[in-house]
C-alpha cells in the first residue's frame, strides 16, 4: 500500500492520493449516516465488497505474473531456429514428413530431441521413425 504512495510517476501519485481521499470521504459519510462512532469495515457492505474485489484482483495479478515467469523460464531453455536445407535433403525431409502426417519442422524438432553428443563432441541421432 505504501509502495503506491512512492510511485515515480507524478500522475500515478496524484491518482493514488485522489482515490484515497475519495475513500476517506466515503467512510466519513458512512459514519455520519449510520451514527457509528468508530468505523467498522465488516459492517460497511460497500467497503467490504471493494476490499474483496481488490484482493481478488491482486490474487489474479499474482497468478498471472507467476504463470508468465514460469513460461519465460521454460522458453529460456528452448531454441528456435530457421534452417535452410539443401534441395536434395529437403525433398527427403518433406517425403518423410508427409508419410508421418507431420510438417517438416516437426520432423526436425523430433530429430533435435534425439540428439546425442559423445565425449569427443560428435553429434549423432539413432535411427527413428517420426510420429505424431
Amino acid at each position: 500500500m505504501e509502495q503506491d504512495l512512492l510511485a515515480s510517476d507524478p500522475q500515478e501519485l496524484a491518482e493514488a492520493w485522489a482515490a484515497r481521499r475519495a475513500e476517506w470521504l466515503r467512510v466519513q459519510a458512512v459514519l455520519k449516516a449510520s451514527g457509528w462512532s468508530v468505523y467498522e469495515p465488516e459492517r460497511d457492505s460497500v467497503g467490504s465488497a471493494w476490499a474483496a474485489e481488490r484482493v481478488a484482483r491482486r490474487e489474479q495479478a499474482l497468478a498471472a505474473h507467476a504463470a508468465h515467469v514460469k513460461q519465460r523460464r521454460a522458453a529460456a531453455d528452448e531454441v528456435q531456429a530457421e534452417v535452410w536445407v539443401p534441395a536434395g535433403p529437403g525433398r527427403l525431409l518433406r517425403q518423410v514428413a508427409a508419410r508421418a502426417g507431420l510438417r517438416p519442422q516437426e520432423v526436425l524438432a523430433q530429430l533435435a530431441a534425439r540428439l546425442v553428443v559423445d565425449d569427443n563432441g560428435a553429434v549423432s541421432v539413432e535411427a527413428f521413425v517420426p510420429s505424431r
